[in-house]
């Protein structure tokens, strides 16, 4: 199963009662496995999760700790990019040239890196000092 196909499959999984707009994440990690996520609202907003840092902690309860792919998929008009915060996530995790496949219902896709999703991240590098 490709990437982009197991984050199709587990948007269905998405809880989204208030804004309907499930999104499914998954990530590849160094070891070939697939994890999975999706978005997880609560009443309670902003309390919700987002489907990448589903598919990140998935991840890490696994074990894991490199990303080196990622797939995202919404039921947008364009090929929906993950949130600031995620970016972050991702930039975390993975490596400046780390794939990144942005992807509607409809087909439409957009290939980028974390690199390019995030420019200038902060990094480990900024703490040096410490």
């Amino acid at each position: 199963m490709s990437l982009l196909d197991a984050a199709r499959e587990v948007r269905e999984n998405a809880y989204a009662p208030y804004s309907k707009f499930k999104v499914g994440a998954a990530v590849r990690g160094a070891s070939g496995t697939i994890y999975r996520g999706v978005n997880v609202e609560n009443v309670a907003y902003p309390e919700g999760t987002c489907a990448e840092a589903g598919a990140i902690a998935a991840m890490v309860a696994a074990g894991e700790t490199e990303i080196t792919e990622v797939a995202v998929i919404a039921d947008s008009p364009t090929p929906v990019p993950p949130c600031g915060g995620c970016r972050q996530k991702l930039a975390e995790f993975g490596r400046h040239d780390t794939p990144v496949t942005l992807a509607t219902t409809e087909g439409d896709r957009l290939d980028t890196t974390v690199g390019d999703l995030l420019p200038g991240r902060f990094d480990m590098s900024h703490m040096d000092n410490t």
